[in-house]
């Protein structure tokens, strides 16, 4: 059986600069192999002597050869994590937790929300989706930051929107976005990750749509230390964010966010 506290080295082959505060980092897959995940299930990153953090692969889970991340440079990890360079290591584990209901969404309007750095998971999706066209309906990525210079993988833009991706960015708030969305409320699910005020203001958001509580998924951004639910640095009301999480229906987070 494998061990989930023992990390695997594995090298950083690219590292991208996203905006002045995030960076891509591409990561080889280990000789082992691995890697394998579904979109919204996060991975531990980091070396030992400067700690773990969460992230959420923003790479398609049908690529083999690597895995990305988006690493934010706000703490003790992350930042040690912005000096390395290509052809350094890292120690990665995972994957932990659940990830969206790939099956319920299928043949459904998709509304993916997102807002700054908390795109990654929602990336991830949006390659599968791409991958699987056939599968759904009218599909729609609304992704918001506080300034233009901070939206992220703007290059990637194009390619979701020729795999049928009706991809919707703003330099403000989400809300903004939703006059021009177009789904059946009866068969429409929302898919989201970001920061905790933004999901907070689900009502703006998702609830013109008339897409119940049961049909919104939520992506929760979390301090995890152990993933699987010893440490209890992830608490949210009476949930584990790495073990029942990170993805709920949003009536079980529903104001839990903090």
């Amino acid at each position: 059986m494998e061990n989930i506290y023992l990390a695997k080295k594995v090298k950083i082959i690219k590292i991208e600069e996203q905006s002045p505060t995030v960076k891509l980092f591409r990561l080889a897959r280990p000789p082992a192999g691995g890697f394998s995940f579904n979109p919204g299930q996060f991975f531990l990153l980091g070396k030992v002597g400067y700690g773990e953090a969460p992230f959420g692969a923003l790479s398609s889970p049908y690529e083999k050869d690597f895995i990305e991340f988006a690493v934010r440079a706000t703490g003790t990890v992350t930042n040690f994590l912005h000096t390395l360079k290509e052809g350094d290591e890292v120690e990665i584990r995972g994957p932990f937790g659940n990830g969206f209901p790939l099956d319920f969404i299928e043949n459904k309007d998709i509304v993916m929300v997102s807002g700054g750095s908390g795109i990654p998971p929602i990336a991830a999706l949006t390659e599968y989706i791409v991958k699987n066209r056939e599968k759904f309906k009218n599909v729609y990525l609304l992704y918001g930051a506080k300034t233009e210079e901070e939206i992220l993988f703007k290059d990637r833009f194009e390619k979701w929107k020729k795999g049928g991706i009706k991809v919707m960015t703003t330099a403000g708030f989400v809300t903004d976005l939703i006059k021009d969305i177009d789904v059946d409320e009866q068969n429409a699910v929302c898919l989201m990750c970001g920061p905790g005020p933004m999901i907070d203001a689900i009502e703006k958001v998702i609830r013109p749509l008339g897409i119940s509580d049961r049909r919104i998924f939520v992506s929760l951004e979390r301090r995890m230390q152990c993933g699987v639910g010893k440490c209890q640095h992830c608490t949210t009301g009476n949930k584990y964010v790495c073990l029942d999480g990170p993805v709920f229906y949003y009536d079980q987070i529903d104001k839990n966010y903090d």
